[in-house]
Formats: structure tokens, sequence, C-alpha cells
């Protein structure tokens, strides 16, 4: 298609509907509608603002295609190893206003992100200000400078508190330092309680020490220091959690608590030893998760009113998997909330326990004086208990011992890591057991993933471009059907999404299917017996709540097709 077409497209009243026309019928494609708005920035005609009149084109697409015409790099700011101390060299608000920062700087040259290569005045300054350095131009995406640009501000505010330790530091001075340090992690815990934060990553590498929050299961970073804030950061959280600081060489883990605003919090400590120190990692745990019930994490009703039924069952292993993250360990807690009670003995072995709750015995697994979870199972039948809950099923030995204890007269209840509910089977399977056993004791599985939720705050409806979409998807949503996503807002950090939910599949083992697995009938077969009885797979489920608003079909693309 001609240049003179592509801009009266993009020139008249509806430039989405004529588009969209041409694309329908084959006379364009997206690529050549990128590489034409890059041209046109290049010549002057339009410039990257222009681009938020246009939606619906890729940002991204524009930028790599205009980057490839001015020779420039593409970076990835997420990627580059960026030099805090460089960017604290030039004034905040010229990087503002220009929407720049520098990321390395070497004897001859400095390397700038800039999110306008174009931007001429702008890299006059940097030039004045690095003088007879050459200036190496590379583009990233605006949104990612400014966000990078948002963390320089957040630090400015602790200017004094970094400062200070650094003084301390260069001074070897040790008294004061510790003050220091304690308010500048108080700040970062308080920050990332405030974030909703369940994880704090603090790492240090080269020419820096990053910290990071994982936020709706997303890794976010929100802080960036020198080098030299590092040391004394991780030996005082080292301190806290009861860690040997003098060793470096081995991983180690504790828990501390902390008192932030008031509130009691407890943190469970991680170290790995690196190339440039020790990655830390802070697990927030939020002593309110062991309070959730079931209902409250995101279960559709017609899923709640079956797992809730299997919970009243008074024998068999109920079952709970996903991978890591996925919120096994909240939803075993939110089923022992519904079935706990003064009537019943209920014991867990957990590894570690997150949290301490009423009317429950938990059994800390403890390897290095012997007690595994299958010793621990051992001495639990020896407790009369009426319900029993397994942190994880690990080897053939933990899982006969929870088939026995079912077939005994026991609710058994853990966690298993399969991607799914009818591969969990298979899996118990090649780990030993007998086919008749788990199929005599399994009464139920479910299989589940987090996925973000839309922010309410800033939801809006969207076009469904059918075209775009993969047929796994499109066979599942109606010609009426609607779908939405966040523009992103202060509310939500800028990412459209707020908080997690569940969305899960939920196996229930019935005479039958107890009769096909003691058969060793294939995956394929159960799976169809189970489509038979209504059964949906969580990607059903996640295509459901994309429709009603709550999440996004690249969420549910996402968690349940990596």
């Amino acid at each position: 298609m001609t240049e003179d077409k592509l801009f009266n497209i993009f020139e008249s009243k509806e430039p989405k509907k004529a588009l969209d026309m041409f694309l329908k019928n084959g006379l364009t494609s997206r690529e050549e509608v990128e590489e034409f708005l890059a041209k046109q920035i290049k010549k002057g005609d339009y410039n990257l603002h222009s681009l938020d009149r246009f939606p619906f084109i890729s940002k991204k697409g524009v930028i790599q295609h205009l980057a490839k015409f001015l020779k420039y790099e593409c970076l990835n700011l997420d990627s580059a190893d960026f030099n805090y101390s460089l960017a604290m060299k030039l004034p905040l608000h010229k990087m503002k206003k220009h929407i720049f920062i520098p990321i390395s700087e070497t004897e001859e040259k400095v390397i700038v992100s800039f999110a306008d290569p174009l931007d001429i005045e702008a890299q006059d300054f940097i030039s004045r200000i690095f003088q007879q350095k050459k200036i190496e131009v590379v583009i990233s995406l605006e949104e990612q400078i400014t966000e990078y640009l948002k963390k320089l501000e957040l630090e400015e505010g602790i200017n004094d508190v970094l400062k200070h330790i650094k003084d301390d530091v260069l001074q070897k001075v040790t008294s004061n330092n510790n003050s220091a340090i304690m308010e500048l992690i108080n700040i970062i815990i308080k920050t990332s309680i405030d974030t909703r934060s369940s994880d704090i990553h603090i790492e240090p590498n080269e020419n820096s020490c990053i910290v990071r929050n994982r936020i709706d299961g997303v890794l976010i970073r929100t802080f960036i220091f020198e080098k030299e804030i590092y040391p004394p950061l991780s030996s005082r959280l080292k301190l806290l959690a009861e860690l040997d600081i003098a060793e470096k060489r081995v991983p180690q883990d504790g828990r501390f608590s902390h008192k932030i605003a008031g509130e009691t919090f407890d943190f469970r400590v991680s170290t790995l030893p690196v190339v440039d120190g020790e990655s830390i990692v802070i697990r927030i745990l939020d002593t309110k998760m062991a309070m959730l019930s079931l209902k409250e994490t995101g279960m559709v009703h017609s899923n709640y009113e079956k797992f809730f039924k299997l919970l009243t069952s008074s024998y068999g292993i109920l079952l709970v998997t996903g991978p890591t993250g996925s919120g096994k360990t909240t939803t075993l807690y939110g089923a022992l909330n519904e079935i706990k009670s003064v009537k019943d003995k209920i014991i867990t072995v957990e590894d570690p326990i997150e949290y301490k709750m009423d009317l429950i015995q938990q059994v800390q697994v403890n390897r290095k004086a012997g007690l595994d979870f299958s010793k621990s199972l051992k001495a639990i039948l020896r407790q009369d208990p009426d319900k029993i809950m397994i942190g994880e099923i690990r080897d053939r030995e933990t899982l006969s011992i929870a088939i026995q204890s079912a077939l005994t007269g026991h609710l058994v209840l853990s966690t298993l890591h399969t991607n799914d509910s009818v591969g969990s089977i298979n899996r118990m399977l090649d780990i030993g057991i007998e086919a008749y056993l788990l199929g005599g004791a399994l009464i139920g599985v479910q299989a589940q993933r987090l996925v973000r939720r839309i922010c309410h705050n800033c939801r809006v409806e969207i076009d469904i471009e059918l075209s775009e979409l993969p047929d796994e998807v499109t066979q599942h949503i109606p010609e009426t059907g609607k779908l939405y996503r966040g523009k992103g807002c202060k509310t939500c950090s800028y990412t459209g999404y707020y908080g997690r939910e569940m969305i899960c599949e939920i196996l229930v083992i019935d005479e039958k299917l107890a009769s096909m697995i003691s058969s060793r009938e294939t995956k394929e077969s159960i799976l169809q017996e189970a489509k038979n009885r209504d059964f949906k797979t969580m990607f059903e489920i996640g295509i459901e709540k994309a429709l009603l608003g709550r999440t996004t079909i690249d969420e549910i693309l996402r968690v349940t097709k990596a």
C-alpha cells in the first residue's frame, strides 16, 4: 500500500475503522503500518507523541522500526545494567522534561536512553554535562524511562539517609550506621507493604544494589542504590533474621518480626551466594491470609460447592496442585478454616509453617534433626487425628503413608507439583504407588493458578479482534461477548492490574473415575469422562472470568499456556 493511502487513513475522522477494513481485506499489515509511522516520525511529519492519537497501534513496534531507520539500539531497560551513580549526576527535572536517562559511562562515551531520539535539545544538554565524551543514543519505551525516573524521584526523598550510610561506611563507623540502615530497612519494608508486595528481592550487581518487589506475582524494580549501600544493608538484615553475617559461602534461612506503623509483620529471609555478594529474598507473611476463606480466593461458586463437599468427606485424599506461587498453601489454609472445629483433631506437617492457626496442631519439618515429612506423618497417626494436612507430597514414602491414612478413615489434604488435575494421577503413578490403592484413596484434585485482576479504577471495554486471538480462545467467546483491560492509573501503579484471584479446575473422583484410575486408563480417557460430568478446565474458567471483566485474555494465556 502506498504511503499516501496510509497517510489518508491516519488523517481520517475514524482512523481505526478505516485501518481495520484494510487489514481485514489484506491490503496492508500491522508491520507495514508500524514501519510507515516510523518513517513519518523520522521525516518530521509526526512525532512520538502523535502515537497517543492512535492507541490501536503498537508503540513498541513503531519504536523498533524507528531505531532500525536511525541505526540506534532499541534497549529494554529491565535487562540493562543500570548505573545509579551516573543517573544522579543529572538534574531529575531535566530528565523528566525530556524523558531520558543515562545508562552507563566509560572513558570514551556515555550511553543514554531516550524516549525521543530526535530530541536535539536534550542531547546538547547531556553533551555539556559530559564534555569531551561521545553521547551514544539508545531508544527505550517512554513508559519504561518514566518508571525509572519515578524510582529516582522516590530515592531523592531518602538521599539524607543514604548519605549517612555512605559516610559511615567510608569512615568505618558502626554506631550511627545502624540507625541509618534501620531507617532504610523501614522505608523498604513500608514501601513493600504499601504496594501489596509478597516478596522483597535485594540483589547486588557490579554497579549498584537493586531492590525489586513481587507485586501480583510480577517482579517490579522499586529502588536502585549505589553499590556501597549493599554491604551494611545485607549485614543488618542478616542480623535481624539471626543469620551468620560472616558466612557468605552457603545459603541461609531465617525469620524476624518487625513493627511498621504500629502493626507487627512476620518476615522469612533467604540468602543465596551470587557473583557480586548474596541475593536476599524476604517473604512478607501476612497473618490475615491465615484467616482467608475459600470464597475470598476468587473460586467460582460451582467449584466452591464441589470443593466444600469434598472437604466434608470422612476419609480420602484431596489434593491441591499447581506450580510454585500458584496459591496452593493459601487454598489449604482456607480449607482448614472451613473445617476446623473443637470436635476434630486436625494436625498439619509443614515446611515451613507459614501462619499459626487456632484449634490446629502444626508440626514443623526439621531435616537436620531427622524429622522429615514421612517421619512426621508416622508420628501424627499415633496422635489420633481426624484430619491431616501435609504441606507437600514429594516422594513415594510420604504418598504411601498418606494413602494408608486415607484408607484407614482420615481426610488427608496435601499439595503436588503438577500442571493440571488429571495429570496429577499419572504423576502419583510415576512415583511408584499402586493404581488400585490410588483409585481407592483419591477423592478429588484441584489444580489452580493465580491471575491478576483488572484494576476497577481504570477498567475499560476493548474491541474484540477475533482474528488476532488464538483459535483456542475464539471458540469460547460468544458473538455478544465483551473483553476489558486496565488503562493504567495511580491506584494500580500504571500496570492496569490490582490484586490477584484464583482460577481452578476441580476433578471429583467418583466410582467410575476411581475404576478408570485403578485400570490405569489414559489421561485423555479420564479427561473425556470428566468432561461428560460438567468438568471445566482452568483455561475455560479463565475465559469466563475475562468475559466478566475480572481479568484479561493475555493474563489467562500467560498463566495457563506458559
